[in-house]
C-alpha cells in the first residue's frame, strides 16, 4: 500500500531572507536546502507584523480579506493596550487547514497565531498573553486548544509556560515530538517557533546571538526529522520551512503622538491619558495607523493628510509612504479600522505613547515595537523573508524572483494535493514535482 504524502511546516518568526546562506552551513535546515526548493525572498504583506502574516500565510489572502490588520484588535475611539486577536473565528477567509479537513486529511497546528477554538485535529493557538510571567497561562487554553492535547499533554509541559523564564518554544517542541510519537502523523501539521524574532528585537537583526538561535532552531527541526525517521514517515513527508516577516534594525523612536498632540490633533491629562483627539497614531513597528475622530469630515481629513505630508521633508523624520485608506487597499490589499499609515525612509519605529520630553523616545531592546529592531513596514521596506522545502512533492529548484506572502497557501495546497482557488495568491509552479 502506497504511503499517502504528508506536510510539516516548520515556521520561524522573523527568518529573513538573508539568513539563508548561514543555514546552507546547518545540519538540518542545510540538508533541505540542498536538496530541495528555495524561494529566496517572499514578501510579506503590510503590515508585516506576526498576526497579519501567519494569517496571510494560511488563507492566502490579503488583509482586507482574511481581516486582521495588526496583532491587536484594532477598534475606534483613541485607544490604547487594547487586546490581541486570538480566536480563528476572527479570521474571514479559508485557511489551508480548514480546505485539507474538507478533503479529509488530518490536520494540527502549534502555536500559531489566531487559532483559538480552530476546527483541527489538534490544536495548541498562540494565545496566552506575550507579557504573562503568572503560573495559570490553562486558563487562556481551556476552551480554545483541542481537549485532546490539554488532557494529555499538559500535564506534563504546561509548566513551559509558567513563571517569568516561560519558553513558548519548549512547549511547542515538546507537544510536536509527543504527538507525532503517540499518534498517527498529520497530513498536515503546523510547528511556530517564537525566539528568533525574539532574539532580533533584542539585540539586533545580525547580531551573532541571531545565528546562536538560528542553531537552536535548526536542532529544534532535526529532533523532529528524527522522529519523523524513526516513526518511519520521513521520506513520505514535505518538509517546508518558511518565515512571517524580516526585521530591521532601529535607529531612533518616533512619538508621534507627542508630535500630534504638539500640532493640535491630540489632548492628553498629565499622567498621558487620552482627553479628546483629531487624530491618533498606533504603533505597527515600522510604520503607523493613523485613526481620524470622524474619517467623515472632509476638512479635518484634509488638515490631517496635509500636517502627514510635511513630515515627508523633514529631515529627521523623513516620511516616505502616506495613505489613506482606500489607497492603502488598492496598493496593498490593506484595510482595517484606520484612516491614514505612514512609514519613513529612516530606520525609524513608531512609538505611540502619549507622553515625552521631546518627540523622540528611547529604544527599549526586546520591545516587539520599538526593540532594537523592529518590523511592520510594508512588503519591500524591510529584510524580507524566505521559503524553502523538500521532499516527494518537491524538486529542487530556486526561485530568484520574488513572490508575494499570499502565494505560499495556494502552493503549500498543491503539495497536499488540493487547490485554493480563492486565494489571492498563485501556486509557485517552478517547484512542484508533477506526477
Amino acid at each position: 500500500m502506497t504511503k499517502k504524502n504528508k506536510l510539516l511546516v516548520f515556521c520561524v518568526d522573523a527568518l529573513c531572507a538573508s539568513d539563508i546562506e548561514f543555514l546552507r552551513s546547518t545540519p538540518h535546515f542545510g540538508k533541505i536546502l540542498k536538496n530541495g526548493a528555495l524561494v529566496e525572498k517572499v514578501l510579506p504583506v503590510f503590515p508585516a507584523l506576526t498576526y497579519p502574516c501567519h494569517t496571510s500565510i494560511l488563507t492566502g489572502t490579503y488583509v482586507n480579506r482574511h481581516g486582521i490588520a495588526h496583532n491587536e484588535i484594532l477598534k475606534r475611539g483613541g485607544k490604547k493596550d487594547v487586546v490581541w486577536h486570538n480566536m480563528k473565528e476572527d479570521v474571514k477567509a479559508e485557511t489551508l487547514l480548514d480546505l485539507a479537513r474538507e478533503e479529509g486529511l488530518t490536520t494540527c497546528s502549534l502555536s500559531w497565531p489566531v487559532s483559538g477554538a480552530a476546527d483541527y485535529d489538534f490544536n495548541m493557538p498562540m494565545i496566552v498573553p506575550i507579557d504573562y510571567q503568572g503560573y495559570q497561562p490553562e486558563r487562556w487554553l481551556r476552551g480554545t486548544a483541542t481537549d485532546n492535547l490539554m488532557e494529555r499533554y499538559f500535564h506534563k509541559h504546561g509548566r513551559y509556560l509558567k513563571g517569568p523564564d516561560r519558553s513558548l518554544d519548549l512547549f511547542t517542541m515538546a507537544l510536536a515530538l509527543d504527538i507525532l510519537e503517540d499518534f498517527e502523523q498529520p497530513d498536515v501539521m503546523l510547528v511556530k517557533m517564537c525566539d528568533l524574532d525574539s532574539v532580533r528585537h533584542t539585540y539586533g537583526v545580525y547580531h551573532q546571538k541571531t545565528k546562536d538561535q538560528l542553531l537552536k532552531h535548526d536542532q529544534e527541526l532535526g529532533a523532529i526529522m528524527e522522529c519523523l525517521r524513526r516513526k518511519g514517515t520521513l521520506e513520505n513527508t514535505n518538509l517546508a520551512v518558511l518565515g512571517d516577516h524580516g526585521q530591521t534594525d532601529i535607529r531612533d523612536a518616533l512619538l508621534l503622538n507627542v508630535l500630534l498632540e504638539k500640532n493640535g490633533f491630540l489632548k492628553t491629562d498629565e499622567s498621558g491619558k487620552i482627553i479628546s483627539f483629531d487624530a491618533f497614531s498606533r504603533s505597527a513597528g515600522l510604520s503607523a495607523l493613523i485613526e481620524v475622530r470622524d474619517p467623515q469630515d472632509e476638512d479635518l481629513m484634509a488638515r490631517v493628510r496635509e500636517f502627514l505630508e510635511t513630515l515627508r521633508s523633514d529631515a529627521e523624520i523623513q516620511l516616505s509612504l502616506v495613505m489613506d485608506a482606500a489607497e492603502a487597499e488598492e496598493a496593498h490589499g490593506l484595510a482595517g479600522n484606520f484612516d491614514f499609515i505612514v512609514e519613513s525612509a529612516l530606520p525609524i519605529a513608531f512609538d505611540e505613547n502619549t507622553k515625552g520630553d521631546s518627540i523622540w523616545g528611547t529604544l527599549q531592546p526586546g520591545d516587539h515595537k520599538v526593540g532594537a529592531a523592529s518590523h511592520g513596514g510594508s512588503p519591500e521596506r524591510e529584510e524580507v523573508t524566505t521559503f524553502f522545502a523538500s521532499g516527494p512533492s518537491i524538486k529542487k529548484a530556486t526561485v530568484t524572483n520574488p513572490r508575494p506572502m499570499v502565494d505560499l497557501a495556494p502552493t503549500l495546497a498543491q503539495i497536499l494535493g488540493f487547490r485554493m482557488d480563492g486565494a489571492d495568491g498563485t501556486v509557485i509552479e517552478e517547484i512542484i514535482k508533477r506526477a
